[in-house]
């Protein structure tokens, strides 16, 4: 686990916590280690949601089916990024969602009661967890809200506008690269991917974009 130490300082929900204190932490929380190659089951729906999940290597979607099978994308996260905090914080039953290994990928797993729950060991850091757990759901409230603003768009031109718009945005150029591909673009968005690639060459005909696989630019 000590290889991965340097992910876990980067990590908002260890922010605080010294280096040297990490492996005290570790075993207090009775963290594990699971490992999925791509496209494998990290967490399923209607499993227990109890869990919190820091992402190590590789990466993972937070994915949704519906009764028909159609799959939308939440959220795709990298190391040192959370997974599932927002459930497990919320006392529900079983997971709403699945977690898919977006690549061949480690993460960590905390029992999130052994983070809220009084220590008998009296450790230090439960506070400074508590703490910047809060903070973490905070923000990923944030962002669901931005999520919810694109999706909400009537067309799937406004809503891939509002999107590219958004990581220009947040990339600060009109040049950037998304973390999606075609159909897991789709997916976010939740709308029909050749719809989605009909208005993307729309958009190239009437210069208001250049793309190639993953990277834009807009004009």
């Amino acid at each position: 686990m000590q290889e991965h130490f340097a992910i876990l300082g980067a990590c908002p929900l260890f922010a605080g916590i010294e280096t040297s204190e990490l492996s005290a932490l570790l075993d207090c929380l009775e963290a594990k280690t699971v490992r999925a190659e791509k496209n494998g089951v990290i967490l399923l729906e209607g499993d227990p949601a109890r869990y919190i999940g820091v992402v190590l290597t590789g990466g993972v979607q937070v994915v949704r089916e519906d009764y028909y099978g159609n799959r939308s994308i939440l959220a795709r996260l990298a190391p040192g990024e959370l997974f599932a905090e927002s459930f497990a914080c919320a006392g529900v039953p079983v997971l709403p969602v699945s977690v898919i290994a977006a690549a061949d990928s480690a993460v960590l797993l905390l029992d999130c009661r052994r983070i809220t729950a009084p220590c008998s060991r009296v450790c230090a850091f439960h506070s400074r967890l508590i703490f910047n757990l809060l903070q973490v759901v905070a923000r990923k409230n944030l962002a669901f809200h931005q999520r919810l603003e694109i999706t909400s768009r009537r067309t799937t031109r406004e809503k891939l506008m509002a999107y590219l718009l958004a990581q220009a945005k947040q990339a600060g150029a009109e040049h950037f690269t998304i973390p999606y591909d075609r159909q897991e673009l789709a997916d976010y968005l939740g709308v029909d991917r050749s719809g989605l690639s009909a208005e993307l060459g729309k958009l190239r005909r009437e210069g208001v974009l250049r793309c190639r696989k993953n990277e834009f630019t807009l004009l």
